[in-house]
Protein backbone atom coordinates (compact mmCIF):
# COMPACT_ATOMS: atom_id res chain seq x y z
CA UNK A 1 0.00 0.00 0.00
CA UNK A 2 1.38 3.57 -1.20
CA UNK A 3 -0.48 5.50 1.47
CA UNK A 4 -2.69 5.62 4.09
CA UNK A 5 -6.24 5.22 2.52
CA UNK A 6 -7.20 8.95 4.43
CA UNK A 7 -4.44 10.05 2.13
CA UNK A 8 -5.91 8.60 -0.98
CA UNK A 9 -9.34 8.99 -0.86
CA UNK A 10 -9.11 12.45 0.19
CA UNK A 11 -10.07 14.17 -2.97
CA UNK A 12 -8.34 17.51 -3.97
CA UNK A 13 -10.52 20.34 -4.11
CA UNK A 14 -8.62 22.04 -6.92
CA UNK A 15 -6.23 20.05 -9.48
CA UNK A 16 -3.45 21.83 -10.65
CA UNK A 17 -2.64 23.30 -14.03
CA UNK A 18 -2.09 20.76 -16.28
CA UNK A 19 1.59 20.95 -17.78
CA UNK A 20 2.56 21.21 -21.45
CA UNK A 21 3.85 17.98 -22.73
CA UNK A 22 7.13 17.09 -21.04
CA UNK A 23 10.49 16.19 -23.45
CA UNK A 24 11.81 11.91 -22.13
CA UNK A 25 14.25 13.40 -19.77
CA UNK A 26 11.11 15.47 -17.61
CA UNK A 27 9.16 12.25 -17.67
CA UNK A 28 11.64 10.25 -16.30
CA UNK A 29 12.55 12.61 -13.49
CA UNK A 30 9.10 13.30 -12.42
CA UNK A 31 8.63 9.13 -12.82
CA UNK A 32 11.56 8.36 -10.74
CA UNK A 33 10.36 11.31 -8.27
CA UNK A 34 7.17 10.24 -8.00
CA UNK A 35 8.23 6.80 -7.38
CA UNK A 36 10.81 7.70 -4.00
CA UNK A 37 7.60 10.16 -3.26
CA UNK A 38 4.83 6.75 -3.19
CA UNK A 39 7.90 5.24 -0.87
CA UNK A 40 8.01 7.70 1.39
CA UNK A 41 4.33 7.81 2.06
CA UNK A 42 4.07 4.33 2.46
CA UNK A 43 6.84 5.08 5.56
CA UNK A 44 5.20 8.25 7.23
CA UNK A 45 4.83 6.56 10.24
CA UNK A 46 7.67 3.88 10.44
CA UNK A 47 10.62 6.27 11.15
CA UNK A 48 12.83 2.66 11.78
CA UNK A 49 14.10 3.93 8.75
CA UNK A 50 15.60 6.82 10.18
CA UNK A 51 18.90 6.90 11.35
CA UNK A 52 18.96 9.32 14.04
CA UNK A 53 15.28 10.21 15.81
CA UNK A 54 14.41 13.86 16.91
CA UNK A 55 12.19 15.32 19.03
CA UNK A 56 10.25 16.47 16.24
CA UNK A 57 10.57 13.15 13.89
CA UNK A 58 7.57 12.40 14.02
CA UNK A 59 5.93 15.58 14.23
CA UNK A 60 3.87 16.26 10.65
CA UNK A 61 3.92 20.00 11.55
CA UNK A 62 7.51 20.18 11.95
CA UNK A 63 10.60 21.05 9.91
CA UNK A 64 11.65 17.77 9.16
CA UNK A 65 8.40 16.30 7.57
CA UNK A 66 7.18 19.11 6.38
CA UNK A 67 10.35 19.79 4.08
CA UNK A 68 8.94 16.81 2.26
CA UNK A 69 5.66 18.48 1.65
CA UNK A 70 7.26 21.54 0.26
CA UNK A 71 8.93 19.05 -2.47
CA UNK A 72 5.62 17.38 -2.77
CA UNK A 73 3.55 21.01 -3.55
CA UNK A 74 6.35 20.67 -6.29
CA UNK A 75 5.79 17.20 -7.82
CA UNK A 76 2.30 17.89 -7.84
CA UNK A 77 2.55 21.05 -9.97
CA UNK A 78 4.88 19.39 -12.41
CA UNK A 79 2.41 16.94 -13.28
CA UNK A 80 2.66 13.67 -10.89
CA UNK A 81 -0.47 11.43 -10.43
CA UNK A 82 -3.64 12.81 -8.57
CA UNK A 83 -2.41 10.91 -5.39
CA UNK A 84 0.53 13.52 -4.73
CA UNK A 85 -1.98 16.58 -4.64
CA UNK A 86 -4.38 14.53 -2.73
CA UNK A 87 -1.78 13.65 0.11
CA UNK A 88 -0.74 17.01 0.88
CA UNK A 89 -4.63 18.76 1.17
CA UNK A 90 -4.83 15.59 3.47
CA UNK A 91 -2.45 16.01 5.55
CA UNK A 92 -2.77 19.68 5.96
CA UNK A 93 -6.42 18.94 6.91
CA UNK A 94 -5.03 16.37 9.47
CA UNK A 95 -3.00 19.31 11.12
CA UNK A 96 -6.01 21.67 10.98
CA UNK A 97 -3.83 23.74 8.84
CA UNK A 98 -1.82 24.94 12.16
CA UNK A 99 1.74 25.70 11.98
CA UNK A 100 3.64 23.44 14.75
CA UNK A 101 3.82 25.14 18.27
CA UNK A 102 6.96 27.73 18.86
CA UNK A 103 5.69 30.90 18.11
CA UNK A 104 8.54 32.95 16.41
CA UNK A 105 10.72 29.57 15.57
CA UNK A 106 11.20 29.60 11.72
CA UNK A 107 11.30 25.71 11.91
CA UNK A 108 7.90 25.48 12.97
CA UNK A 109 6.55 27.93 10.26
CA UNK A 110 7.48 25.63 7.00
CA UNK A 111 4.78 23.49 7.05
CA UNK A 112 2.64 26.26 6.37
CA UNK A 113 4.20 26.51 2.46
CA UNK A 114 2.42 23.46 1.53
CA UNK A 115 -0.92 24.90 3.55
CA UNK A 116 -0.39 27.92 0.94
CA UNK A 117 -0.19 26.07 -2.03
CA UNK A 118 -3.51 24.14 -0.84
CA UNK A 119 -4.99 27.09 -0.94
CA UNK A 120 -4.20 28.14 -3.95
CA UNK A 121 -5.69 24.55 -5.09
CA UNK A 122 -9.01 24.83 -3.49
CA UNK A 123 -8.35 24.53 -0.08
CA UNK A 124 -9.84 27.95 0.80
CA UNK A 125 -9.39 30.02 3.66
CA UNK A 126 -9.59 27.65 6.12
CA UNK A 127 -6.37 26.65 4.88
CA UNK A 128 -4.59 29.55 5.79
CA UNK A 129 -6.69 31.17 8.61
CA UNK A 130 -4.30 29.56 11.36
CA UNK A 131 -1.18 30.15 9.06
CA UNK A 132 -2.36 34.03 8.86
CA UNK A 133 -3.08 34.44 12.44
CA UNK A 134 0.83 33.09 13.53
CA UNK A 135 2.27 35.75 11.14
CA UNK A 136 0.09 38.59 12.13
CA UNK A 137 1.14 37.54 16.05
CA UNK A 138 5.14 37.93 14.36
CA UNK A 139 4.82 40.93 12.44
CA UNK A 140 2.92 42.74 15.38
CA UNK A 141 5.25 41.44 18.15
CA UNK A 142 8.67 41.32 16.41
CA UNK A 143 11.57 39.80 18.38
CA UNK A 144 13.73 42.26 20.20
CA UNK A 145 16.97 40.03 20.28
CA UNK A 146 19.99 39.94 18.03
CA UNK A 147 21.40 37.31 15.82
CA UNK A 148 24.88 36.28 17.76
CA UNK A 149 24.12 32.32 18.59
CA UNK A 150 24.86 32.25 22.60
CA UNK A 151 23.67 28.55 23.27
CA UNK A 152 22.84 28.40 27.13
CA UNK A 153 23.69 25.59 29.68
CA UNK A 154 20.03 24.44 29.25
CA UNK A 155 20.53 23.91 25.60
CA UNK A 156 19.96 24.04 22.34
CA UNK A 157 16.54 24.82 22.36
CA UNK A 158 17.40 27.75 24.96
CA UNK A 159 19.27 30.04 22.50
CA UNK A 160 17.59 33.18 22.15
CA UNK A 161 18.48 34.22 18.78
CA UNK A 162 16.12 31.17 17.39
CA UNK A 163 13.40 33.93 17.72
CA UNK A 164 14.99 35.31 15.07
CA UNK A 165 16.45 33.77 11.42
CA UNK A 166 20.22 33.81 13.30
CA UNK A 167 20.73 30.21 11.41
CA UNK A 168 20.90 30.57 7.90
CA UNK A 169 18.40 27.21 7.30
CA UNK A 170 16.18 29.47 8.35
CA UNK A 171 15.42 31.60 5.24
CA UNK A 172 13.96 28.28 3.99
CA UNK A 173 11.95 27.70 6.20
CA UNK A 174 9.61 30.83 7.13
CA UNK A 175 9.99 33.89 4.43
CA UNK A 176 9.08 32.06 1.24
CA UNK A 177 5.48 31.35 3.21
CA UNK A 178 5.28 34.99 4.33
CA UNK A 179 6.20 36.20 1.12
CA UNK A 180 3.50 34.04 -0.67
CA UNK A 181 1.19 35.01 2.06
CA UNK A 182 1.40 38.46 1.19
CA UNK A 183 0.65 37.59 -2.54
CA UNK A 184 -2.59 35.97 -1.55
CA UNK A 185 -4.10 38.45 1.07
CA UNK A 186 -2.68 42.03 -0.39
CA UNK A 187 -1.33 42.35 2.74
CA UNK A 188 2.72 43.19 2.52
CA UNK A 189 3.59 43.64 6.12
CA UNK A 190 4.65 39.50 6.00
CA UNK A 191 6.61 40.28 2.65
CA UNK A 192 8.44 43.14 4.19
CA UNK A 193 8.81 41.73 7.55
CA UNK A 194 10.83 38.64 5.89
CA UNK A 195 13.04 40.57 3.51
CA UNK A 196 13.74 42.43 6.05
CA UNK A 197 14.90 39.68 8.06
CA UNK A 198 16.56 37.74 5.07
CA UNK A 199 18.76 40.98 4.65
CA UNK A 200 19.98 41.20 8.53
CA UNK A 201 20.66 37.13 8.44
CA UNK A 202 22.73 37.96 4.79
CA UNK A 203 24.30 40.81 6.56
CA UNK A 204 25.40 38.80 9.43
CA UNK A 205 26.24 35.26 8.14
CA UNK A 206 27.35 35.67 4.66
CA UNK A 207 31.14 35.57 4.13
CA UNK A 208 31.61 38.21 1.17
CA UNK A 209 35.37 36.28 0.59
CA UNK A 210 34.24 32.89 0.56
CA UNK A 211 30.42 33.64 -0.89
CA UNK A 212 28.53 31.04 0.86
CA UNK A 213 26.79 31.26 4.81
CA UNK A 214 28.04 30.64 7.67
CA UNK A 215 25.90 28.36 9.45
CA UNK A 216 25.45 30.72 12.35
CA UNK A 217 28.01 32.93 14.50
CA UNK A 218 29.52 30.15 16.23
CA UNK A 219 31.29 28.90 13.03
CA UNK A 220 32.91 32.30 12.47
CA UNK A 221 36.15 31.39 13.76
CA UNK A 222 35.67 27.92 13.24
CA UNK A 223 38.68 26.03 11.24
CA UNK A 224 39.08 22.19 10.07
CA UNK A 225 42.66 20.93 10.95
CA UNK A 226 43.58 22.30 7.61
CA UNK A 227 42.44 25.64 8.46
CA UNK A 228 39.72 26.17 6.21
CA UNK A 229 36.76 27.86 6.82
CA UNK A 230 33.66 25.37 7.80
CA UNK A 231 31.07 26.12 5.23
CA UNK A 232 28.44 23.30 5.98
CA UNK A 233 26.71 21.89 2.36
CA UNK A 234 23.42 21.33 3.55
CA UNK A 235 23.12 25.11 5.38
CA UNK A 236 23.86 26.76 2.45
CA UNK A 237 22.04 24.48 0.26
CA UNK A 238 19.01 25.93 2.71
CA UNK A 239 19.78 30.02 1.45
CA UNK A 240 20.41 28.71 -1.95
CA UNK A 241 17.03 26.79 -2.31
CA UNK A 242 15.24 29.43 -0.42
CA UNK A 243 15.82 31.99 -3.10
CA UNK A 244 14.94 30.44 -5.93
CA UNK A 245 11.71 29.92 -3.94
CA UNK A 246 11.44 33.40 -3.33
CA UNK A 247 12.84 35.25 -6.10
CA UNK A 248 9.83 34.08 -8.44
CA UNK A 249 7.58 35.61 -5.70
CA UNK A 250 8.92 39.23 -5.98
CA UNK A 251 7.83 41.70 -9.05
CA UNK A 252 10.35 41.48 -11.38
CA UNK A 253 12.81 44.95 -11.05
CA UNK A 254 11.97 45.06 -7.15
CA UNK A 255 14.68 46.49 -5.74
CA UNK A 256 15.01 43.03 -3.49
CA UNK A 257 14.66 41.11 -6.50
CA UNK A 258 17.51 42.55 -8.05
CA UNK A 259 19.75 42.42 -4.81
CA UNK A 260 18.58 38.47 -4.40
CA UNK A 261 19.05 37.71 -7.96
CA UNK A 262 22.63 39.09 -7.44
CA UNK A 263 23.45 37.35 -4.39
CA UNK A 264 21.64 33.82 -6.11
CA UNK A 265 24.58 34.47 -9.15
CA UNK A 266 27.03 34.90 -6.48
CA UNK A 267 26.21 32.19 -4.74
CA UNK A 268 26.11 29.84 -7.74
CA UNK A 269 29.73 30.38 -9.23
CA UNK A 270 31.21 29.53 -6.21
CA UNK A 271 28.96 26.49 -6.03
CA UNK A 272 29.88 25.52 -9.66
CA UNK A 273 33.41 25.25 -8.47
CA UNK A 274 32.74 23.30 -5.12
CA UNK A 275 30.89 20.32 -6.75
CA UNK A 276 33.05 17.21 -6.85
CA UNK A 277 33.56 15.06 -9.90
CA UNK A 278 31.14 12.58 -8.60
CA UNK A 279 28.41 15.37 -9.07
CA UNK A 280 27.60 15.70 -5.13
CA UNK A 281 28.59 18.63 -3.22
CA UNK A 282 30.64 17.68 0.26
CA UNK A 283 29.67 17.96 3.68
CA UNK A 284 32.09 20.65 4.18
CA UNK A 285 32.28 22.57 1.01
CA UNK A 286 35.83 23.12 1.24
CA UNK A 287 36.97 19.65 2.35
CA UNK A 288 35.99 17.75 -0.94
CA UNK A 289 39.11 15.08 0.18
CA UNK A 290 37.06 14.22 2.69
CA UNK A 291 33.54 13.98 1.58
CA UNK A 292 31.67 11.12 1.47
CA UNK A 293 28.60 11.61 -1.05
CA UNK A 294 25.91 13.43 0.49
CA UNK A 295 22.09 13.80 -0.93
CA UNK A 296 20.56 16.45 0.83
CA UNK A 297 22.95 19.53 0.10
CA UNK A 298 23.25 18.20 -3.75
CA UNK A 299 19.41 17.90 -3.66
CA UNK A 300 19.12 21.52 -2.84
CA UNK A 301 22.38 22.47 -5.10
CA UNK A 302 20.84 20.63 -8.27
CA UNK A 303 17.55 22.19 -7.53
CA UNK A 304 18.72 26.01 -7.23
CA UNK A 305 20.74 25.17 -10.67
CA UNK A 306 17.97 24.14 -12.46
CA UNK A 307 16.14 26.84 -11.31
CA UNK A 308 18.32 29.50 -12.56
CA UNK A 309 18.84 28.32 -15.67
CA UNK A 310 15.54 27.85 -16.46
CA UNK A 311 14.55 31.59 -15.20
CA UNK A 312 17.64 33.06 -17.42
CA UNK A 313 19.56 33.83 -13.98
CA UNK A 314 22.40 31.53 -15.08
CA UNK A 315 23.94 30.23 -18.12
CA UNK A 316 22.66 27.66 -19.57
CA UNK A 317 26.08 26.25 -21.25
CA UNK A 318 27.82 26.54 -18.04
CA UNK A 319 25.46 25.51 -15.38
CA UNK A 320 23.85 22.78 -17.55
CA UNK A 321 26.32 20.24 -16.89
CA UNK A 322 26.24 21.22 -13.05
CA UNK A 323 22.88 20.21 -13.17
CA UNK A 324 23.31 16.82 -15.20
CA UNK A 325 25.97 16.03 -12.65
CA UNK A 326 24.08 16.15 -9.98
CA UNK A 327 20.94 14.91 -11.06
CA UNK A 328 22.94 11.71 -11.67
CA UNK A 329 24.40 11.83 -8.30
CA UNK A 330 20.90 12.00 -7.11
CA UNK A 331 20.41 8.85 -8.96
CA UNK A 332 22.66 7.47 -8.05
CA UNK A 333 21.66 7.76 -4.10
CA UNK A 334 18.02 5.83 -4.35
CA UNK A 335 18.83 2.37 -2.90
CA UNK A 336 17.67 -0.83 -3.62
CA UNK A 337 14.98 -0.84 -1.25
CA UNK A 338 13.52 2.30 -2.66
CA UNK A 339 14.69 4.92 0.10
CA UNK A 340 17.08 7.93 -0.85
CA UNK A 341 20.12 7.50 0.83
CA UNK A 342 23.36 9.45 1.40
CA UNK A 343 21.18 11.87 3.48
CA UNK A 344 23.27 13.49 6.17
CA UNK A 345 20.78 13.19 9.56
CA UNK A 346 19.78 16.19 11.83
CA UNK A 347 22.63 18.48 12.48
CA UNK A 348 24.07 22.12 12.42
CA UNK A 349 27.76 21.01 10.81
CA UNK A 350 29.10 18.33 8.31
CA UNK A 351 29.20 15.01 9.81
CA UNK A 352 29.66 11.45 8.68
CA UNK A 353 27.11 9.59 6.21
CA UNK A 354 26.07 6.48 5.51
CA UNK A 355 24.07 4.68 2.56
CA UNK A 356 20.96 4.00 3.96
CA UNK A 357 20.88 7.07 5.81
CA UNK A 358 17.30 8.98 4.77
CA UNK A 359 15.59 11.73 6.33
CA UNK A 360 12.07 13.33 5.03
CA UNK A 361 13.59 16.71 4.42
CA UNK A 362 16.25 14.81 2.53
CA UNK A 363 13.15 12.98 0.15
CA UNK A 364 12.09 16.70 -0.04
CA UNK A 365 15.09 18.26 -1.72
CA UNK A 366 15.00 15.24 -4.41
CA UNK A 367 11.34 16.39 -5.10
CA UNK A 368 12.51 19.85 -5.73
CA UNK A 369 15.54 18.73 -7.41
CA UNK A 370 13.45 16.58 -9.81
CA UNK A 371 10.82 19.07 -10.56
CA UNK A 372 13.23 22.12 -11.67
CA UNK A 373 15.21 19.16 -13.74
CA UNK A 374 11.85 18.27 -15.40
CA UNK A 375 11.58 21.92 -16.49
CA UNK A 376 14.49 22.27 -17.55
CA UNK A 377 14.04 19.72 -19.83
CA UNK A 378 10.64 21.17 -20.84
CA UNK A 379 11.19 24.41 -22.63
CA UNK A 380 14.16 26.48 -23.09
CA UNK A 381 15.50 29.40 -21.01
CA UNK A 382 13.18 31.78 -19.97
CA UNK A 383 15.76 35.02 -20.47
Amino acid sequence: MLASTALLSTPLLAAPAPQAAAAPQARDAVALATKLAQWQLAHMTDTGHVSRITTETRNPRAWEQAVFWVGMTALADAGAPPEIAQAVVATGRANDWTPAKRPYHADDLVITQSYLWAAKHGAGAAAIAPTRARFDYIVANPPRVGLAFYQPPSGYDGTECLTRYCWCDALFMAPPAMIELSRQTGDRRYRDYALREFWATTDFLFDPAAHLFYRDSRFFERRDEAQRKQFWSRGNGWVFAAMARIIPLLPKGDPDRVRMEKLFVEMAGTLKGLQKPDGYWAPSLLAPEESPPESSGTGFYTYGMAWGVRAGLLDRAAYTPVVRKGWDALVRSLQPDGRLGWVQQVSDRPERVAADDTQFYGVGAFLLAATAVAELDRAPSKR
